[in-house]
């Protein structure tokens, strides 16, 4: 018995002590692999020996959003950063520095905690230093303490054993010697860090990659990452994968539990960068670079920040000012030369004045231009001992190389015998295959770029527009920057700074390229990327001469009245995205645009346009490869077959804000609609005054459902959506996680199922149950087209808006009749007594009642004549056009003159459509909405414009009348028939 009582305690404490000797063992292994990371370092460019810099002085927050989706991105990267510049027209979520670990906590909107999250961004955007900062972060103490333990691993390390066969915990224990200690991992909280999947070789194949469950199994280190990311290995354990935007596709969607990306720098933070790094030369930097558009847009990657540093920092005591880099050639060139004259003084003892040319440094630069263009063909940014051979550069001096230009080509130090290297950035590489491929040219005669690599002579135009056919050959723009840098050496000011190195080819040919690259922006078919990339082309060359004349048609107003060629439009696209103005709109109506010249825009209005189901095919063709946020197709009528090809291209790139009001679409629209919900970024979707019904509307919520879907707000006013549509709508907002937060279903009757689920969820919908209680909608839509049945016309009040014209308002050449519902403009001056009120110079006249919420008229016109709303505070007295309907902040007007209509506000133009006789307004002051239409005979409302606003008080109609014998006359509504 004595026994059988001590074997419990016995065990007892067997176990408390094993749990007390666990517990010190996983401490001592956390603080040690603390005690690792807290000795990292970061460097700028490439580390110097001597140099090295703790992260925390030099590190500067970054901009990183939540969302996006995983697909491939197979552009150029440079068109990336160059749009990223332009603010999302949608609301994104930003994530802090600090609080990016807090992702990996359950989300509110997801059941289950976050275990995978990729991260995308450009390279030298800083993924790679977020990786470091929150590992040091975590070391010190900052961040994620929740975490026992933490392994930062990069696939350039990775590549190196990927022959190799390895457990999971052999190879944790292989890198880190912490964590010698531990057999298993399974009961820790755990975060891999997995940097630079683009870099992956071979890349991840999910599909034929066997399953292992064993963390003591080997395996080769392939199978191990992939089962990892499936949750197959350690299915605890959190992930963090950074990847460029080219490589996001290789994890299949189902593994990644949220996408965020790294923007780079805001402007904000592109100004405390450089003030970090400098101080007396900050302002002088700052100044520079803010006076070169497209250099200031790429400084928000912060590898870019760092080579322009790198070149502006010396020459701004040295230089006059007109002397300083301009361009990217420019730029690029002068980073080269600082590298050569650092390699003279630290190398040669030579002052850095000298000739920085030598015979030694010239072959190094050849040599690296060889590799870097060859690679590029082959699409490597990453390369071996192997490739330096083949271009002639010894492996065993490699280091000499990279400690020469040691911010232009590294060695990446790693663990193993095998080496790897690189080019600091892409576009470094891209720079030097620029040069290898002119300089080659011009010494030999020897075209690269030529499929057979001719070597008979050719013109220098012919070599220079060849490049150029060869760049507009690929589809994904992977020569665009390339090519920019080809050209932009062409240039003798360029090529003087190269004096030494460069063979001496100062015979001015630019003028037939430039001639060239203007007839190729005329070309029909070229995709608008490609044709902005010629833009970019001709900066670099110096030729401005489309810019200028772009911007002197836009400062004298004479777009509007002139037919624009391919290349104008181009040109005009490339000043809007060039813009240092804060652009978030741009409307094609303001021009005379067809359906081309939409293939060569991208921040696009197109509301009325006239497009048709088949504009929907190019510019699906365009949306696919773009980089459009905000699409605004209200008011075309592109139907079913429009959307459904519309779509096709939705699905593959990340806009944000789609509206479809009035596009005459059926329930048959949804299906695609739904579609697009789930697969894509949209976070903003209106499909207001579409017959979608109720089964329209069912389809839809299978997109809701998703667990892709971003929606956060949806319109769906006056889409015929009753209780079925309504429970459905309930039913999908509750049942699934949800984004969600503005939701329209003003003018439909969605019973009582979405009421319910609003007030449980504390939500101020519009749903205006005054309107639709009760009644049977009988919308039905058609090309800029309304019939409304009597039923909704009743229930809306919209013929209920009566009033008069107010005679000690009227000017005294205006005639009023009795009943004050006419007003005809004459010659003879009525005898009106004075009154402060009255129009003392301009022909107008306002109502006697100010009008609130939604209210309808219509009125009939003769001659010239503004129909308008007005605050009661518009100036009345004086000659100034500020006293005009229009003209000011104060009034909206719809003017006719010379039977067309155009709009004006604030003395901002848009010409319209040709005019009719009668005219019809509708205002809902509380949501902002002003709408003018005209009236058909059929009595269809065919919609011209419409304002959205804040009205901060009452609106007062008011006519102006232009020429004597013009009239305006109050139509009575009620007395129009509109049924259906």
């Amino acid at each position: 018995p004595t026994a059988a009582a001590e074997t419990p305690q016995a065990a007892e404490l067997f176990v408390s002590c094993s749990v007390c000797v666990l517990t010190e063992i996983i401490r001592r292994s956390s603080e040690d692999m603390k005690s690792r990371l807290r000795q990292s370092h970061v460097f700028e460019g490439v580390a110097k020996p001597g140099e090295s810099a703790p992260l925390t002085q030099i590190y500067t927050e970054l901009y990183i959003t939540e969302g996006g989706a995983s697909e491939v991105n197979q552009e150029h990267e440079i068109r990336h950063m160059e749009t990223m510049s332009r603010r999302s027209a949608a609301p994104e979520i930003t994530i802090k520095c600090e609080d990016i670990f807090k992702i990996f906590k359950p989300h509110p909107h997801s059941p289950e905690p976050i275990r995978a999250v990729l991260m995308k961004g450009v390279a030298g955007v800083g993924k790679t230093v977020l990786t470091q900062k929150l590992s040091l972060d975590w070391a010190e103490g900052h961040a994620l303490q929740d975490l026992q333990l933490l392994f930062p691993f990069t696939f350039r390390e990775l590549n190196v054993l990927r022959d190799t066969q390895f457990s999971l915990v052999g190879l944790l224990h292989h890198f880190f010697s912490p964590s010698k200690h531990l057999c298993s991992f399974q009961h820790f909280q755990v975060l891999f860090i997995f940097d630079g999947l683009d870099e992956c070789r071979p890349p991840l194949d999910f599909s034929r990659t066997q399953d292992l469950t064993d963390p003591t199994e080997s395996a080769s280190v392939h199978v191990l990452l992939v089962n990892l990311i499936r949750g197959r290995l350690l299915p605890s354990a959190r992930l963090w994968i950074t990847t460029r935007p080219a490589a996001a596709n290789q994890i299949p969607v189902e593994f990644v539990s949220m996408v965020t990306e790294v923007r780079g720098f805001t402007d904000p933070q592109k100004e405390e960068y450089f003030r970090k790094k400098f101080r007396d030369q900050a302002a002088a930097i700052i100044s520079h670079i803010k006076s070169i558009r497209s250099l200031y847009i790429m400084s928000h990657i912060p590898i870019f920040c760092w080579i322009l540093s790198t070149v502006l920092q010396t020459p701004l005591y040295q230089t006059e000012e007109s002397a300083l880099p301009r361009t990217l050639t420019q730029m690029y060139v002068h980073f080269l030369v600082v590298q050569a004259k650092v390699q003279n003084i630290k190398y040669h003892q030579r002052s850095g004045e000298d000739l920085h040319w030598t015979e030694k440094t010239k072959k190094i630069v050849w040599s690296l231009g060889k590799l870097a263009f060859e690679q590029l063909q082959k699409g490597n940014l990453i390369f071996y001992e192997c490739d330096l051979s083949e271009c002639g550069l010894d492996p065993a001096e490699a280091s000499v190389y990279s400690g020469v230009f040691t911010q232009v080509f590294k060695e990446v130090p790693g663990l193993y015998q095998d080496k790897v290297y690189c080019f600091i950035h892409l576009s470094v590489q891209e720079f030097l295959a620029a040069l290898h491929v002119h300089q080659t040219f011009f010494s030999s005669g020897e075209n690269l770029l030529e499929p057979l690599h001719s070597e008979s002579p050719e013109p220098e135009a012919a070599f220079y527009c060849s490049a150029v056919d060869q760049a507009l050959q690929n589809p994904n723009g992977h020569l665009d920057l390339f090519l920019r840098f080809l050209l932009g050496l062409s240039l003798p000011t360029n090529q003087r700074l190269l004096q030494g190195l460069l063979t001496n080819t100062e015979k001015k040919q630019n003028k037939e390229t430039v001639k060239y690259i203007k007839q190729k922006l005329n070309v029909e078919g070229l995709s608008a990327e490609r044709k902005l990339n010629l833009l970019h082309c001709l900066n670099e060359m110096n030729d401005l001469s489309l810019v200028k004349m772009m911007q002197w048609y836009m400062r004298e107003g004479l777009l509007s009245d002139r037919n624009m060629s391919p290349a104008e439009w181009s040109t005009l696209s490339f000043l809007l995205l060039s813009s240092d103005s804060d652009l978030e709109e741009f409307d094609l109506c303001k021009y005379q645009a067809s359906e081309r010249s939409l293939m060569t825009l991208f921040l696009l209005s197109l509301i009325g346009c006239g497009l048709s189901p088949h504009s929907c095919g190019p510019l699906a063709s365009v949306l696919s490869s773009s980089s459009l946020t905000h699409l605004d197709l209200s008011h075309n009528d592109l139907q079913d077959a429009g959307v459904k090809l519309l779509c096709s291209g939705l699905k593959k790139f990340p806009l944000c804000l789609l509206s479809l009001s009035l596009c005459g679409l059926s329930p048959r629209s949804c299906g695609s609609l739904a579609s697009v919900l789930s697969s894509s970024s949209l976070t903003h979707l209106d499909l207001s005054h579409n017959d979608l019904q109720d089964s329209g509307v069912e389809l839809l919520c299978s997109g809701l459902k998703s667990a892709p879907c971003r929606l956060e707000s949806l319109r769906l006013s006056g889409c015929l959506v009753s209780q079925r549509g309504g429970a459905a709508l309930a039913s999908a907002l509750s049942s699934a996680p949800s984004h969600l937060r503005e939701l329209d279903l003003s003018y439909n009757h969605p019973g009582p199922s979405a009421e319910s689920w609003s007030l449980v969820h504390g939500w101020s919908l519009s749903w205006f149950w005054s309107l639709v209680r009760g009644w049977s909608l009988s919308w039905s839509w058609s090309m800029f087209g309304l019939c409304l049945g009597p039923g909704l016309w009743s229930m809306a009040g919209l013929d209920s808006c009566e009033f008069s014209l107010d005679p000690n308002t009227a000017h005294r050449h205006l005639l009023l009749s009795e009943d004050d519902r006419t007003v005809t403009r004459v010659r003879k001056e009525q005898e009106y007594p004075d009154h402060e009120d009255r129009f003392t110079k301009w022909e107008q006249v306002l109502s006697c009642t100010g009008l609130r919420g939604r209210c309808y008229w219509e009125v009939q016109w003769t001659g010239e004549v503004s129909i308008a709303v007005s605050y009661r505070g518009i100036r009345r007295k004086g000659k100034g056009e500020e006293c005009g309907f229009g003209n000011n902040d104060q009034s909206w007007s719809l003017v006719i003159y010379n039977d067309q209509y155009s709009v004006n506000h604030k003395h901002i133009w848009t010409k319209l459509t040709q005019a009719g006789k009668v005219v019809a307004v509708f205002l809902d002051s509380e949501a902002g909405v002003l709408s003018f239409y005209e009236v058909g005979s059929d009595g269809k409302l065919f919609q011209l414009y419409t304002f959205n606003t804040t009205f901060t008080e009452p609106l007062f109609p008011g006519f102006g009348l232009l020429s004597y014998g013009s009239s305006v006359s109050l139509v009575k509504t009620h007395s129009r028939n509109k049924v259906v």
